[in-house]
């Protein structure tokens, strides 16, 4: 009678372990959707998919020749569009300012129709370069949008962390890849084709403010064809100030 009691709870052992080895062995597969959703609810939800503006302050580090320099003020100002077309052009405002030793080593602006720097309005060719090689994060935002398309790609890397790469297609058929780590779903890897090169930035020391639904990365690595170019640190911003004409445009 013993020895059947044994063999009933050895049963009951040997299935719960092999259940529990199952379970473990259980792969969750997430779709493009279901992804680029988690991401944006953890950068903030609603709140952060639909800013008015955007304001950013803090200082930078840039590289050229192999030689580092220190810009002890950098800040970045934006009023946002509710639709876009293109990922990779200008729209909506911005204005990026970069101070050296309490000169300014550039400011450049768009106002939603022209760009200015220090010379005053520049050709609209070269603007347009200047902003393809830039302007590609905020699509992200219109993810959702009609007209766009979410592919789920190969996963990627980013320093240690494992990260599902979505690539997004815009309704110009503009393709922007985008790095999503897949233990908290923090976006921390945007990559594009722009006129300087294969452009990627990294994301990473976020921190976030009581009074906004916001997660924003405190460092940014930018590279342009694997070489960096820059990298900024954020130390403070503001969602949703109202911000005058007259900031975005250079007389």
């Amino acid at each position: 009678m013993k020895s059947i009691y044994i063999i009933i709870i050895f049963c009951f052992v040997f299935n719960g372990c092999v259940d529990k080895k199952s379970k473990k062995n259980i792969v969750v597969t997430l779709t493009a959707t279901e992804i680029m959703q988690k991401a944006h609810e953890k950068s903030g939800g609603k709140f952060w998919q639909n800013p008015k503006s955007l304001s950013l302050k803090g200082h930078g580090i840039f590289y050229q020749n192999g030689k580092a320099s220190k810009h002890e003020k950098h800040n970045m100002w934006r009023v946002f569009e509710s639709k876009k077309e293109n990922a990779h052009k200008a729209n909506g405002k911005v204005r990026i300012e970069s101070f050296k030793n309490g000169n300014p080593v550039f400011i450049v602006t768009y106002d939603g129709q022209n760009t200015y720097d220090a010379n005053g309005k520049q050709e609209k060719s070269e603007a347009d370069k200047r902003w393809a090689s830039n302007f590609g994060f905020g699509v992200i935002r219109h993810a959702f949008d009609d007209g766009y398309v979410l592919q789920k790609m190969e996963d990627d890397t980013v320093g240690q962390k494992a990260v599902y790469q979505i690539k997004i297609i815009d309704r110009n058929k503009g393709e922007t890849f985008f790095g999503i780590d897949k233990e908290e779903f923090k976006i921390v890897k945007v990559a594009f084709q722009t006129p300087k090169g294969w452009h990627h930035r990294i994301y990473s020391d976020f921190f976030t403010k009581p009074k906004y639904s916001w997660l924003q990365s405190g460092r940014v690595d930018l590279y342009y064809d694997d070489v960096r170019s820059n990298t900024i640190f954020w130390e403070d911003f503001d969602v949703n100030e109202d911000l005058s004409e007259e900031l975005f445009i250079l007389n």
